[in-house]
């Protein structure tokens, strides 16, 4: 797993948190769509943010959004294998 990889989105998410008034840091296991803290907007950036980063394809229709809803959810999808 690439540290600054993660480290990069980390970042990313704290811009995307900041732009709607929140603040920029969260912990591992804070909600970000269940929240509200970021909206659906949020979460089609934060996909493509995710494939192109990781070199993932999320595209698959049935891929259910609740799997990138705390930053833990998101290291554990990166980590998987394609």
């Amino acid at each position: 797993m690439d540290d600054a990889k993660l480290g990069a989105l980390r970042q990313t998410i704290g811009a995307m948190l900041v732009k709607r008034g929140m603040p920029a840091e969260f912990g591992d296991d804070d909600s970000l769509f269940d929240s509200g803290a970021l909206d659906s907007m949020s979460a089609v950036n934060l996909l493509m943010e995710v494939e192109s980063v990781f070199g993932l394809d999320l595209s698959d229709p049935d891929f259910d959004i609740s799997r990138i809803d705390t930053f833990a959810e998101i290291t554990e999808l990166v980590k998987q294998p394609a």
